[in-house]
C-alpha cells in the first residue's frame, strides 16, 4: 500500500497555489524522511483568466527544484475538463522528471478521459484517474462499464469522495464494484466534511486499496482531506509503520501556523454540504470570502436540498425624494478617520443620499437628515443592530438583492417593514449579492448621476487571499458601473477610479 501526499496541490485552494520557499523546503525535507511514497506538487494547467500561483502551473524551474530535492516519486495533476490531447506537448514540456500524471475526472467524462490518458501514457508517463463525486456513483452506473478500458492505460484508479460525505460501508461497496471491473491499482482520496477521512481511508486499506491520498494537517479544498499525520500515526500504532515523529511534528507545526491564517478544516456548513453531496466550492466561498452567518449558509443549503428558492419576497425599492448624487460608505478606515469632514459635506447636500455598503462605519452618520440606505447581505443585519442600539429609532431603508436570492439573509424583526429588494441588477450579471453591487445598483435605481466613495481605501501591502479577491470583485464592479454612472473616491484609494479631495469640495463647490 502506497501513500500519496498532495498537500501542495490540494492545499493551493487556500493559498491560491503560492507557497513560500521556506514552507516548501520544510515540506520536502519532511517527506524525504517519512514513509510517503509519492508527492503531488500541483496542477499543470492551460492559461486561466484570473491569477493563480506557481503550483497551479508548475513551471519547469519549479519541477526541476522539487525533483532535485525530493527523493520520492513526484506527480502533477491535470483537470481533465480543461485538457485535450493536442495540448499535451505543451503541458508536458519540461516534465521529464515527473513520473506520474493524475487526471481529475468527472464520471460523465470518463470516456473522454480514457482517450486523454492513452495520449499521456504514449508519452511515457504513468497515469492515474481520480474519479470524482464518489457519493453519486450509484446514480451514474453506466460509467463503471467503461472501467475495463482503463486496464491498458492507467496505473491507478482512485475513488474520490469529493463532497466528504461517504460512509465506510459505501467505501466497501464502491471498492468491490470498482475492483470487479478493473485490474489496475485502486486508491482512495477522502475529504473530511464529516470527519470520516481517516476511517474511510482505513476502510479502503482494509478492502485492499493500493494507494491512499493525504495532506499535512488535512490542508485542502473546503473542509480539507484525510490528514497525513493521522494516517501515519494510526499505521504506526496498528501496523508498526516506522515514523519519525520528530520530523512529522516539525512539519505539522509549520503548516499549523498557516492554518491559523487560512482556517481550513470542517465546520457546520461543510458538514451539511458533505452529508447532502453539495459542492464544496460554493461553501468555501461563502465561509471564507463573505460576511455570511452560519444560519444564512445553512438555510441556503437546506433550500437547495429541498429545491426551494429564498423564502419570501419584499416590496421593490422606490424613493419619493429627488436624489442627485449619493455617497456610498464602505468599511475602510477613511470613513471613520474623516467622519467630521464627510458629515459636514453631507449636511450641506440634503439631496445627497447615503448608501451604506456595510453597516460597519454607520454610527457617525446616523443622525444626519439625508435619506439613508443599508445593504443587507448574509449576516449584515447583526452589524446593523450593533450600529443602532435601538432599532426602534432606525429611519433608514434596508436593501436586499433581487428575488430569488441564493443566500438566506438575516433581517432584524423590528425593521422588516423597512426592508426592500432591488428589481434587478442592470449593470452586472455577476457578483449580484455583494455589498458593493447592491450599493451601486441602489444608486442607479435612485437615478443618481454621481457616486462618491468613502471607506473604499482598497488594499496595499500584505494582502490576504480574501482581501485580494474582494478587491478584484470591487474593481470589476466599478469598471462595469462607470459605463452607467459617474464614480469617484473622496479619499486616496487603491481602486482604479477617479479621485477628488473631499476638502476641495467643501471649499470650492
Amino acid at each position: 500500500m502506497e501513500i500519496l501526499d498532495c498537500t501542495l496541490r490540494d492545499g493551493g485552494y487556500y493559498t491560491n497555489w503560492d507557497f513560500s520557499k521556506e514552507i516548501v523546503d520544510s515540506y520536502i525535507d519532511a517527506v524525504n524522511q517519512l514513509p510517503i511514497d509519492i508527492i503531488e506538487i500541483g496542477y499543470r494547467s492551460p492559461v486561466k483568466q484570473d491569477y493563480l500561483g506557481e503550483y497551479f502551473y508548475c513551471p519547469q524551474y519549479v519541477i526541476d527544484y522539487i525533483t532535485e530535492k525530493c527523493r520520492k516519486q513526484v506527480a502533477i495533476m491535470f483537470n481533465e475538463k480543461d485538457v485535450r490531447p493536442e495540448m499535451l506537448d505543451d503541458l508536458l514540456k519540461g516534465c521529464d522528471a515527473i513520473s506520474l500524471v493524475r487526471l481529475a475526472v468527472d464520471p460523465d467524462n470518463l470516456e473522454r478521459a480514457i482517450v486523454l490518458a492513452k495520449a499521456i501514457r504514449q508519452r511515457g508517463f504513468e497515469v492515474a484517474l481520480n474519479i470524482m463525486y464518489m457519493s453519486k456513483w450509484n446514480e451514474k452506473q453506466g460509467f463503471l462499464d467503461l472501467m475495463s478500458q482503463v486496464d491498458d492505460v492507467a496505473t491507478y484508479v482512485n475513488m474520490v469522495d469529493s463532497y466528504g460525505g461517504v460512509y465506510p460501508d459505501e467505501v466497501k461497496k464502491i471498492y468491490r464494484d470498482l475492483r470487479s471491473r478493473t485490474s489496475v491499482k485502486v486508491g482512495f482520496h477522502g475529504h473530511n466534511n464529516l470527519e470520516l477521512g481517516l476511517i474511510n481511508s482505513l476502510t479502503a486499506i482494509e478492502c485492499g486499496a493500493d494507494i491512499i491520498d493525504v495532506t499535512i494537517t488535512g490542508m485542502g479544498r473546503g473542509a480539507g482531506n484525510a490528514k497525513t499525520e493521522l494516517l501515519l500515526t494510526t499505521l504506526n500504532s496498528k501496523k508498526g509503520l516506522p515514523v519519525d515523529f520528530n520530523v512529522l511534528g516539525k512539519v505539522v507545526n509549520e503548516f499549523e501556523k498557516m492554518m491559523e491564517h487560512y482556517k481550513w478544516g470542517t465546520n457546520l456548513p461543510y458538514m451539511i454540504a458533505g452529508a447532502n453531496s453539495f459542492p464544496q466550492k460554493d461553501v468555501m466561498e461563502w465561509v471564507s470570502n463573505r460576511f455570511y452567518s452560519y444560519n444564512s449558509i445553512i438555510r441556503t443549503l437546506q433550500n437547495r436540498k429541498d429545491g426551494r428558492k429564498d423564502n419570501f419576497q419584499l416590496p421593490k425599492l422606490t424613493s419619493n425624494k429627488f436624489v442627485d448624487e449619493v455617497v456610498i460608505v464602505g468599511g475602510g478606515p477613511s470613513a471613520i478617520m474623516h467622519a467630521s469632514g464627510i458629515t459636514n459635506f453631507l449636511s450641506t447636500r440634503k439631496k445627497c443620499a447615503i448608501i451604506h455598503a456595510s453597516s460597519k462605519n454607520a454610527k457617525p452618520y446616523k443622525n444626519l437628515d439625508n435619506e439613508q440606505f443599508f445593504c443587507l447581505v448574509g449576516n449584515e443585519g447583526h452589524r446593523l443592530e450593533d450600529a443602532f442600539d435601538d432599532l426602534g429609532e432606525f429611519k433608514g431603508k434596508c436593501i436586499l438583492p433581487p428575488y430569488p436570492r441564493k443566500m438566506g439573509t438575516y433581517i432584524p424583526e423590528r425593521i422588516i417593514d423597512k426592508c426592500f429588494e432591488l428589481r434587478e441588477m442592470t449593470f452586472t450579471k455577476s457578483l449580484v449579492d455583494t455589498h458593493t453591487a447592491i450599493a451601486i445598483q441602489t444608486a442607479i435605481d435612485l437615478k443618481a448621476s454621481r457616486i462618491y466613495l468613502v471607506g473604499y481605501d482598497g488594499y496595499y501591502d500584505n494582502v490576504s487571499m480574501v482581501e485580494r479577491e474582494l478587491s478584484a470583485e470591487n474593481e470589476e464592479l466599478f469598471r462595469k458601473a462607470t459605463k452607467t454612472i459617474s464614480i469617484c473616491s473622496l479619499f486616496p484609494t487603491a481602486y482604479d477610479v477617479d479621485v477628488k479631495s473631499l476638502y476641495s469640495l467643501l471649499i470650492h463647490e
